[in-house]
């Protein structure tokens, strides 16, 4: 088992999966605060229709899942802001995307063996362009997600009392979306459409039950999405299962033993006094 990974392809798929963990454990923690996990499944289910339409001209399946989930994140972003608005939106656009990825799969003429790839994800098949790409897609992605950082924040905590502040909660949305359109591209590659949610949801949900405080937590996301990412990499390698399975399991565990920790050091919290005539909102900012 040693002897692999001297090979070029077990090495390209840890950076790959460097990468890729990074990005989806920092995204993945606005993904759970702002509730968007249908959104992450229609982006993912986009993909895949760009990875068809990709095969279906001669290009590469990777460019193509980039180029339809930010033109979904753009459509889905015009639609709908609102929770309630964005599902709605999310589930039109991924209607119209599967219905086109049918007929690009059909209308292609011989087996899109890259395209159905995308589905279960292939780390062990990313070539050194493919490395180039995700780290141009991750550094964009976590330069854009540093600027809105605290704006971001700000409306994923309270968005009423963040648009009654003059926070732009439309632009934010969109940018966001489009954040997520690069990370759900980055992550179709480890662990494809089918378990996207595991690196996207799984690990930011295992680090808000570890800890309240934001960095912190996204700290944790951004650990426990490399752990599972790499570790399940390395069980690949070393019995040939597949690489999603390994992920997924390893995500899930992180996450029932973050459960665990929060319940076994659960205790009574501090809480303010309330006064008879004080509002809640200064009894709470005492």
């Amino acid at each position: 088992m040693s002897d692999l990974w001297r090979y070029a392809f077990v090495q390209q798929a840890l950076l790959v999966g460097v990468i890729t963990a990074v990005v989806a454990g920092c995204v993945g923690l606005f993904v759970t605060a702002r509730s968007m996990s249908f959104a992450v499944h229609g982006l993912a289910e986009v993909g895949f229709t760009g990875a068809a339409a990709a095969v279906f001209f001669g290009l590469p399946p990777s460019l193509g899942v980039l180029a339809t989930t930010c033109a979904a994140a753009l459509a889905i972003g015009a639609l709908g802001v609102r929770l309630r608005e964005r599902d709605v939106a999310v589930g039109s656009v991924m209607a119209l995307g599967t219905g086109l990825g049918v007929l690009f799969l059909t209308l292609t003429p011989r087996y899109a063996t890259e395209a159905y790839g995308i589905l279960f994800g292939s780390i062990l098949a990313v070539t050194r362009q493919d490395v180039i790409r995700s780290a141009l897609v991750g550094a964009v992605a976590l330069l854009a997600l540093a600027v809105i950082y605290r704006p971001l924040r700000f409306a994923s905590v309270d968005p009423d009392v963040a648009e009654a502040r003059g926070v732009p909660i439309r632009v934010l949305s969109a940018a966001f979306l489009l954040i997520l359109a690069l990370a759900v591209a980055e992550a179709v590659q480890v662990v494809g459409v089918l378990l996207i949610l595991t690196l996207l949801i799984v690990p930011a949900g295992a680090a808000q039950r570890l800890t309240v405080h934001p960095g912190r937590a996204l700290a944790y996301s951004v650990l426990i999405a490399l752990g599972a990412t790499l570790g399940g990499l390395a069980c690949a390698v070393s019995t040939g299962w597949p690489v999603s399975f390994f992920v997924s399991a390893l995500s899930f565990t992180a996450y029932l033993l973050a459960r665990l920790y929060a319940h076994l050091h659960a205790g009574p919290r501090w809480a303010p006094r309330r006064g008879r005539d004080t509002p809640p909102s200064r009894a709470a900012a005492r």
